[in-house]
């Protein structure tokens, strides 16, 4: 079952999007395997620390987050991950990296990859290990208004 407060929010603001279930699966490459989606397209959530804030770094499932680039894009010297202590009660309608990239829902600021921005779809996890969301990357984008800058490569 996708995120309740993903779901009303999208419901809410008559955003169209797929819900796509698929077997089991935990790594955003599996995922993008089981539901049948190009990695390129499926965009995992990475949490990250900086200034002492949690945030969300989106980059699509393929790809590997370089700290090193977060820490040149935001200025700022001490960007690390998140341990998932520091992180889970922030999302208590999502399983444990199932959390779906809408910062604005969990009062996080969100940096996605420019890489994203080049397909004319999104899909992500929708809260949980078995079911992914789809909709227009435009739409995504006009929701969350996250900051573009180059995290992966």
């Amino acid at each position: 079952m996708p995120s309740k407060i993903l779901k009303d929010f999208l419901d809410d603001n008559e955003i169209k999007y797929v819900s796509i279930m698929h077997s089991l699966a935990f790594t955003a490459v599996e995922i993008a395997k089981s539901a049948h989606i190009p990695s390129k397209e499926m965009a995992k959530t990475v949490i990250i620390k900086h200034d002492s804030e949690l945030a969300m770094a989106v980059v699509p499932a393929n790809y590997k987050l370089k700290l090193n680039l977060l820490q040149q894009a935001l200025d700022n010297n001490k960007v690390e991950l998140a341990t998932e202590q520091e992180f889970t009660s922030r999302f208590p309608d999502c399983e444990v990296g199932a959390m779906p990239p809408f910062g604005n829902l969990y009062n996080m600021d969100v940096y996605v990859a420019e890489s994203l921005t080049e397909d004319a779809r999104i899909s992500f996890n929708a809260g949980s290990h078995s079911e992914v969301i789809q909709m227009d990357y435009k739409d995504y984008e006009r929701m969350v208004k996250p900051r573009f800058i180059m995290l992966s490569n």
